[in-house]
């Protein structure tokens, strides 16, 4: 298999760029693993992942990458206590049924937790309720109220205060301005929570610093 580098989502090129080389690391719902190709061969992490769709598990597997096939909800639930440095959880929160049990999990998995959503706050979001009284469909949410996977409305201030509610330290984040699947966007520093598309977040234990 060619180690040719892959271009990155943009959200996955912030999120590759907070994890130190060498690192052990888990993606959860790692897609066709172009971040865990990264960490691996890029990176030199220790990189393993979880993906339920069997053709993207496949596809994993043809790179060379250790995916497990199966749901990450029941499979975290076998690692023991500190298994990983990080736990990446990317565009996948907002399909969580129980987000707080989940993320309990991974902060018992992992000595920190990197979190990336869509940001239900932007504002063409807002506009297109307010205008239309639809359910918002554009390239953020490319999906049909009946046929969409989300079923978590996060934005950014949200899941701040939803991290420090449950005794975690907010180490890094970030509010970016991409589209879905987009390898190119940038980061938003003015009223990020009405112009973000997607919020990261790195939480970890009270007391911890990022750089540790």
């Amino acid at each position: 298999m060619s180690n040719q580098p892959h271009e990155l989502r943009y959200d996955l090129e912030v999120i590759a760029s907070w994890i130190e080389p060498g690192s052990r690391v888990i993606d959860l719902g790692c897609g066709k693993g172009e971040l865990l190709w990264h960490l691996k061969n890029i990176k030199k992490c220790i990189a393993t992942g979880i993906e339920q769709d069997e053709d993207e598990v496949a596809i994993c597997i043809q790179k060379g990458l250790s995916v497990l096939q199966g749901d990450l909800n029941k499979e975290v639930l076998d690692y023991p206590d500190g298994a990983f440095d990080y736990v990446v959880l990317s565009q996948t929160l907002q399909q969580v049924y129980r987000p707080v049990g989940l993320i309990r999990e991974l902060m018992r998995i992992g000595k920190r937790v990197i979190v990336s959503f869509p940001n239900f706050s932007h504002w063409s979001i807002r506009l297109q309720v307010m205008f239309t009284g639809y359910a918002p469909k554009n390239k953020l949410l490319p999906y049909d109220w009946f046929d969409t996977p989300n079923i978590r409305v996060i934005t950014i201030n949200d899941f701040r205060k939803f991290a420090r509610d449950l005794g975690y330290r907010v180490l890094r984040e970030a509010a970016i301005n991409t589209n879905h699947q987009a390898h190119f966007g940038r980061i938003v520093r003015i009223f990020p929570n009405l112009r973000a598309t997607y919020g990261i977040f790195m939480i970890g234990k009270k007391g911890e610093s990022w750089w540790l």
